[in-house]
């Protein structure tokens, strides 16, 4: 039988030992999980309640009743300094199963409210209803505090600026509800936060709901065309921007 060559064993071995370093560097993670924060690109702080919106005034105020499937919700906000350092349910949904989605999701969204300092919380899973129920008496809460805080409050724009939230839109696919920050008499964003979903419904708002909160900026009314495409999710965007500009004053 044929001796291989000392010389060609040795090259063969610094081959595979190559060939098994660049295999162990190709399964490295591409980033350690934690090397975002460590490098000081931790994920952005939550909003504040005045977040370029006119600040919000100092007492106790209780946002509208929101009826959901399974009761109403209705939130109660203490603010002081300008901030929200308390959130509470007065309304929620009793009886039954609710008991115990109530007991567990509640404390969650009070906390969520207070550290956000803003109506944008995540709902609690297995609480659908009631999370949607709490944010938009929450969010009701925040428009009220926002009216009664003195004039001048803050200085300069952000004094002059008020973030509203319309009615909500009922059309055939799911209600349509629009947001606007409005700043020196001017819509300066537009934002829809309810929209319809499922099915045909995701890729008819992604596409129709920026070209509408564009055209609200733009056109500074609610006398905006509908995009093609989307006739009932324009008209629910429509009537929901108008009953924004008819709460923050025209």
């Amino acid at each position: 039988m044929r001796k291989s060559h000392p010389v060609r064993r040795a090259v063969l071995a610094t081959a595979a030992t190559v060939s098994g370093i660049v295999l162990l560097l190709s399964l490295k993670p591409a980033s350690d999980p934690g090397s975002a924060e460590a490098a000081g690109g931790a994920p952005p702080a939550a909003e504040s309640v005045q977040g370029g919106a006119r600040p919000i005034g100092d007492g106790t105020v209780t946002g509208d009743a929101a009826q959901t499937q399974y009761g109403a919700v209705q939130v109660r906000l203490t603010v002081s300094g300008g901030r929200i350092t308390k959130a509470e349910a007065v309304q929620a949904p009793k009886g039954g199963q609710s008991d115990q989605i109530t007991s567990n999701a509640v404390p969650r969204l009070n906390q969520a409210a207070v550290q956000t300092q803003s109506g944008d919380i995540d709902a609690v899973s297995g609480a659908t209803y009631t999370s949607a129920g709490y944010k938009e008496s929450l969010q009701s809460a925040l428009d009220k505090a926002r009216a009664s805080a003195p004039a001048g409050t803050g200085g300069g724009d952000a004094a002059q600026a008020q973030t509203v939230t319309g009615d909500a839109a009922q059309t055939q696919y799911g209600p349509v509800q629009v947001r606007i920050t409005v700043s020196g008499g001017k819509i300066t964003k537009a934002e829809a936060v309810q929209t319809p979903k499922g099915g045909q419904s995701d890729q008819i708002t992604s596409n129709a709901v920026p070209k509408l909160n564009q055209a609200a900026v733009q056109a500074g009314t609610a006398d905006i065309d509908a995009v093609s495409g989307a006739t009932y999710t324009s008209a629910g965007y429509k009537e929901s921007l108008q009953s924004a500009l008819d709460k923050a004053g025209g």
